[in-house]
């Protein structure tokens, strides 16, 4: 069964208001051993959130914003914006990139890499912050035991694909699956393979299959007839 996003995200989360002060907030990075703090308001709906990077503008323009020679984009307003903020308001990257608690891991691994960041908070169906999904959290499908994986491919072949389990031959090790065994049809190859791949904790297939009936190539006489 693919795992959601509420079965591996964290759910004691650090959170920031709108007023909390620059300071308190790289205390708070700082004590929890984190990178980024969702802001919130006073029933939990995420308003943005402060990263390192936020912070670090007053870093990289100790002597306050320069001000702009040229038109300059949205964006780089609102970071030259930054370096003069005080609290979490001002400092905040707005609105925050957010997930639903029951995404799908693969949906919040796609999430976070379009984005470009390296957590999500993770909001309920109202909107309300429960939790937060990281990098590291999503690469735990990974730990998942050889065993378990192998049990689960069995019953997609068997439930899904609807394909006896006899006429194969599944070893896994380490993450990594070999395909053994014979297909009735070789078109069924390619829709095996697949939906092993699927699968979680599956790091690569090795498709080592053979089949009965070559399905794939078109009889001359066919052809002919269809060309007519």
């Amino acid at each position: 069964m693919r795992r959601k996003v509420r079965n591996v995200m964290t759910t004691e989360v650090v959170t920031a208001s709108p007023a909390t002060t620059y300071k308190e907030l790289v205390r708070l990075l700082a004590e929890h051993q984190v990178s980024a703090v969702p802001v919130v308001d006073e029933r939990r709906r995420v308003l943005g959130v402060v990263s390192e990077a936020d912070l670090l503008r007053k870093q990289e323009h100790p002597h306050g914003p320069h001000k702009a020679r040229w038109p300059e984009s949205r964006r780089r307003r609102a970071e030259r914006a930054k370096v003069d903020g005080v609290v979490a308001a001002d400092l905040m990257t707005a609105p925050a990139a957010t997930i639903g608690r029951d995404a799908s891991v693969v949906e919040a691994a796609r999430r976070l890499h379009a984005v470009g960041v390296k957590r999500l908070p993770v909001e309920d169906a109202s909107g309300r912050l429960v939790g937060i999904v990281s990098r590291a959290d999503l690469l735990t499908v990974f730990l998942r035991p050889d065993q378990e994986i192998r049990r689960e491919i069995l019953e997609l072949i068997r439930r899904d694909l609807v394909m006896g389990t006899d006429r194969f031959h599944v070893n896994v090790r380490g993450g990594v699956v070999v395909l053994q065994g014979r297909c009735e049809r070789r078109s069924l190859i390619p829709i095996l393979v697949r939906a092993v791949h699927g699968v979680e904790g599956v790091v690569r297939v090795e498709n080592r299959l053979g089949y009965d009936l070559d399905d794939t190539q078109v009889e001359p006489a066919r052809a002919r007839a269809h060309a007519i």
